[in-house]
């Protein structure tokens, strides 16, 4: 029998993604705050967003001694007019972005019976609308440039069985269809467009809410592995996708979910 020990986690270096500059939104906690951290250890240019000041402040902190220290942003993305805001100063400063990370999101359970027209909108603005709006801020100058990647983060939820998550699902499942359509209208200027799948990951608000042993055990038997997807497992597909290792792809759903039957 094989040796089963995990070895510890490295990332891979993707030598093109020194000095790039890139947005990440939500980058202040959870599977962001990988993101952030994943990047800024390739060098490069991180600015990312959230409304969590104090973990983002924490983060900012921690990483105050990269090579390319990160820069956080606090903006409440389901303020249109804050995140048109937020962007103007960070191509600002950064000259044009190169890469976007639209990861920022919130899966509040909730019963079908339940919804009202205004919780539906503010469901839809938390984990939708501000996707579109970012990418749109910085087409323009992808386009002037003749480059640029766009990852869309979804979800496996619309993919498997799952219940109390009616809006988040329809959320993630048009985040998938409107990548496709960014991937095909964008190609022509040499941006790419993708969405990140991540399955049942191990974040610390996931462990706190929702994942006690009995829901460790369902999620884990679910996987074609047996083990647990981190947040660096999807980090680590993020850095490939946003890297030149991946210049041939675009328009299409990246899982890393362990292999989750029935997605």
């Amino acid at each position: 029998m094989p040796d089963n020990k995990e070895q510890a986690f490295v990332y891979a270096i993707y030598p093109d993604l020194a000095g790039k500059k890139v947005v990440i939104t939500g980058g202040g906690s959870g599977i962001g705050s990988e993101l952030t951290t994943a990047f800024v250890g390739q060098g490069a240019r991180v600015w990312f967003l959230d409304i969590a000041e104090d973990a983002s402040r924490e983060l900012e902190a921690a990483l105050a001694g990269a090579a390319h220290p990160p820069t956080f942003v606090q903006c409440d993305l389901t303020d249109l007019d804050a995140l048109k805001e937020a962007f103007t100063r960070i191509e600002a400063e950064a000259g044009g972005v190169d890469i976007l990370l639209n990861n920022a999101a919130n899966d509040d359970r909730h019963e079908v019976e339940a919804v009202s027209p205004a919780y539906w909108d503010n469901r839809m603005n938390v984990n939708l609308r501000h996707l579109f709006f970012a990418a749109q801020a910085v087409i323009p100058g992808m386009k002037q440039r003749g480059q640029g990647v766009i990852l869309n983060f979804g979800s496996i939820s619309w993919h498997i069985p799952h219940t109390q998550l009616s809006l988040y699902m329809t959320a993630k499942a048009a985040i998938e269809g409107m990548t496709r359509a960014l991937a095909r209208e964008l190609g022509p200027f040499g941006i790419r467009a993708n969405t990140v799948v991540p399955g049942g990951v191990r974040t610390p608000r996931q462990v706190a809410l929702w994942h006690n042993p009995e829901e460790e055990a369902r999620i884990v038997a679910g996987q074609c592995l047996p083990e647990r997807v981190e947040m660096q497992d999807v980090a680590a597909l993020a850095l490939f996708l946003a890297s030149n290792n991946a210049r041939r792809c675009s328009g299409r759903e990246y899982f890393v979910d362990a292999g989750w039957y029935g997605a």
